[in-house]
C-alpha cells in the first residue's frame, strides 16, 4: 500500500528536523554565508598570489612542485598594500596573522619547513629559498623562518592557453622542414645558428669572467646568476647582476692550482689546434652536409628513386647476355690449357 502525500511531507519534515538538530550549535552562520566567505577568501588568495610584489619561489614538496612564500614577506606585503584586503569586505580589518590562519584552516595554504636544516660546508647560513620542503607539524602562522605554499591550482593565463595551441603547430612545422621552400630553410637555419651562437657566447663569457675574478680576487662573480637554475621565474632568469657573495673566500693555494691547470689546458688546446688545411676540409664537409639538407626536395627524392628503378631494370635485362659473354672465355681458356700442355710435353720428348 502506497503512502499518501501528507505522510510523505511529514517524513520530509522529520528528516529536516533531524538534520537541523545535528548541526553544530556553536556555528550560527548560515550555510550561504559560509560559502560566500569561502569565496571571498579564495578571491583574496588568488589576488595575493597573482600580485607581483609578494616574492615567491617554486620548490618541491613531497615530490610535487609548489609555489611558496615566506611568512615575513606576507606580513610586509599586507602592510604595504592594505588595499588587497578590500576583497574580504567585513573581514578586511583582520591582521596578517589572522588572515593567514584562516587561509590555513580552509586549506588554501599549508605551512612548510626546509628539509635541510644544517648549514652546508663552505656556507655561513642556511639557504634563503630552499629547493626541497616538507610539511610542518604545527599549522599555525609564523613569520620566523616559516614558509607557506599555495594548495590551490592557479588560473592559467591567456598566453599559456594560446601557447598550448601553438605548440602542436610548431611541432608539425618542424616535422615538415624538409619540404619547406629554400628561403624558409635558410631563415630557419640562420635563426637557429644565431641562437646557438648567442647561447654559447654568453656561457663562455660568463665562465671566463667567473674564472678570472675567482683566480685573481677570490670572489665568485656570476653574471646572469639564474641562467642555469632549475627552479626560477622568467624575470629572474634574465637577472644580470649577481647577488652578494656570502661564501668563504677560497685559499690562495687552490686558486694557484686552478690557474696552473687553466694555463696547461690552454697550451694543450693551442698545440693540438687544427691547421688551415684541416679547417678547410672540415668546413667543406660541413657545408656539403648543409647543402644536402637545404637542396633536398620531394621531386629530387622521387627522381632518384625512378633512376634507381631504371638502372635495376636495365641490369636485369642485360644480365643473361653478360653471363654468357663471361662464361664463353672461360670455356675457351679451359680448351686451350690441354693444347698448351701437349705442346710442352712434345718439346720435352724431342729434346730427349
Amino acid at each position: 500500500m502506497t503512502k499518501s502525500g501528507a505522510e510523505k511531507k511529514r517524513v520530509r519534515r522529520s528528516a529536516a528536523l533531524q538534520n537541523g538538530g545535528s548541526r553544530d550549535p556553536n556555528n550560527d552562520t548560515p550555510p550561504r554565508k559560509q560559502v560566500k566567505e569561502k569565496d571571498l577568501f579564495q578571491l583574496f588568495s588568488e589576488k595575493v598570489r597573482d600580485h607581483k610584489e609578494l616574492e615567491s619561489r617554486w620548490g618541491v614538496l613531497q615530490e610535487t612542485r609548489v609555489e611558496y612564500f615566506r611568512g615575513k614577506d606576507f606580513v610586509s606585503f599586507l602592510g604595504k598594500h592594505p588595499e588587497v584586503k578590500e576583497v574580504l569586505e567585513s573581514d578586511k580589518s583582520l591582521g596578517p596573522e589572522d588572515i593567514a590562519n584562516v587561509l590555513l584552516g580552509r586549506s588554501l595554504l599549508v605551512r612548510c619547513d626546509r628539509v635541510v636544516k644544517t648549514v652546508r660546508p663552505g656556507k655561513k647560513k642556511l639557504s634563503t629559498w630552499p629547493a626541497h620542503l616538507e610539511i610542518h607539524p604545527d599549522q599555525q602562522f609564523s613569520d620566523n623562518d616559516a614558509f607557506f605554499a599555495w594548495t590551490f591550482v592557479k588560473r592559467r593565463p591567456l598566453w599559456q592557453t594560446i601557447l598550448s595551441f601553438v605548440w602542436p603547430v610548431v611541432t608539425l612545422a618542424i616535422c615538415l622542414f624538409p619540404v619547406f621552400p629554400h628561403q624558409c630553410k635558410l631563415l630557419v637555419l640562420y635563426t637557429c645558428a644565431g641562437l646557438l651562437l648567442l647561447i654559447f657566447s654568453v656561457l663562455s663569457v660568463r665562465g671566463l669572467i667567473f674564472g678570472t675574478v675567482w683566480i685573481l680576487l677570490g670572489r665568485r662573480l656570476w653574471i646572469f646568476p639564474n641562467l642555469l637554475a632549475e627552479e626560477t621565474t622568467l624575470s629572474e632568469l634574465f637577472q644580470f647582476w649577481p647577488k652578494k657573495d656570502e661564501e668563504e673566500r677560497p685559499k690562495w693555494t687552490s686558486r694557484l692550482f686552478y690557474a696552473a691547470v687553466s694555463a696547461v689546458f690552454i697550451l694543450v688546446l693551442r698545440h693540438h689546434a687544427p691547421d688551415e688545411a684541416a679547417r678547410a676540409r672540415y668546413q667543406r664537409r660541413v657545408s656539403n652536409i648543409i647543402d644536402d639538407v637545404l637542396e633536398w626536395s620531394p621531386k629530387l627524392a622521387l627522381s632518384g628513386f625512378l633512376d634507381q628503378d631504371s638502372v635495376v631494370n636495365a641490369t636485369e635485362t642485360h644480365s643473361p647476355a653478360t653471363e654468357e659473354h663471361v662464361a664463353q672465355p672461360k670455356e675457351e681458356h679451359e680448351v686451350e690449357e690441354p693444347l698448351v700442355n701437349e705442346e710442352e710435353s712434345g718439346d720435352s720428348h724431342h729434346k730427349q
